[in-house]
């Protein structure tokens, strides 16, 4: 124990640096987990805690690399060269994981997104579960437009995701929670031109005005607006009307909580369909119409035309 001890406090031999190199590491491995739960220890918000006691995290290892940076200043003038050529090798070989890192800084500076958040980048949609350094993972979401998402709503798949953080330099990051937190869904139905289309629209309007988060909303664009010089946005449930040549097309256009989306559009799709229902009106599709005509008789008297 003793010559342990001599080891550790011994830094002017190159083993005696490296046995203190050592016991660093280990004091900042087992020192990390116990420092970040009593860092967090009183706060009570769960992005909090996390942001926290990955910071704690991540000053620690900034503390001790600056330690061994001290520790092992004395050699740098042998070493200074073969270092100044490993890390020029390393920067060529390790671009990806450098964009990795930007991106990372980008993302913590930028605010493009935060733990919980709702994104969709390089076609993966979801909740942000964990930012690294390197990587963002994310708690995939279906997909009504995606063929190879199984499920066909914006609900969690089960899966997560890792992407490089590089990707916030080259592909379009959509954010759905970070500022407003509400989407402008619609629901279109078509409606024979026989019916009473106006009484479905109106039958439509109700339900749609109904469902709407129009307060939530108009306060969430409001604080945005503090922030942000945006139009004022309308947020008023609406229905609009648009003639095709085989129905009247009714879209609603309400505004719903981003998490809420598919449960709020099945409870309006619900409501409306049974009022139809009451109403008799029929929802229009897709058809052909054949006609039959019976044949001629043989006996049949011949028009003008025919004698020709």
């Amino acid at each position: 124990m003793e010559r342990f001890l001599e080891a550790v406090w011994d830094t002017s031999s190159v083993s005696g640096r490296l046995v203190t190199s050592i016991v660093l590491v280990v004091l900042a491995i087992v020192l990390a987990p116990l420092v970040g739960r009593l860092a967090v220890r009183r706060v009570e918000d769960t992005t909090n805690r996390y942001y926290l006691r990955k910071a704690v995290h991540y000053l620690i290892v900034v503390a001790v690399l600056f330690a061994l940076v001290l520790l092992w200043r004395p050699f740098a003038g042998r070493v200074g060269v073969v270092v100044g050529l490993l890390a020029a090798g390393l920067a060529l070989a390790m671009q990806e994981v450098i964009g990795a890192f930007a991106g990372w800084v980008s993302i913590l500076t930028g605010r493009q997104y935060r733990v919980g958040d709702r994104i969709q980048m390089c076609g993966v949609r979801g909740d942000v579960l964990d930012i690294t350094p390197l990587r963002t993972r994310i708690l995939e979401s279906g997909s009504s437009s995606d063929p190879e998402s199984w499920i066909r709503g914006r609900q969690y798949t089960g899966r997560v995701v890792s992407l490089s953080n590089r990707f916030v330099f080259t592909a379009p990051v959509y954010n759905s929670s970070t500022v407003l937190d509400h989407l402008w869904e619609e629901l279109t139905l078509p409606v024979p031109y026989e019916a009473d289309w106006h009484l479905a629209e109106s039958i439509l309007c109700e339900e749609a005005q109904r469902i709407s988060s129009t307060a939530d909303a108009r306060r969430a664009i409001e604080q945005m607006r503090h922030s942000y010089p945006v139009a004022e946005a309308e947020v008023d449930a609406r229905v609009f009307v648009r003639a095709t040549p085989n129905w009247v097309e009714l879209s609603a256009r309400f505004v719903v909580p981003v998490r809420s989306a598919r449960q709020v559009k099945d409870q309006v799709t619900r409501r409306v369909l049974d009022r139809f229902a009451e109403r008799g009106i029929r929802v229009a599709s897709v058809t052909q119409d054949i006609t039959i005509h019976p044949p001629q008789a043989s006996g049949a008297v011949t028009g003008p035309a025919d004698r020709r």
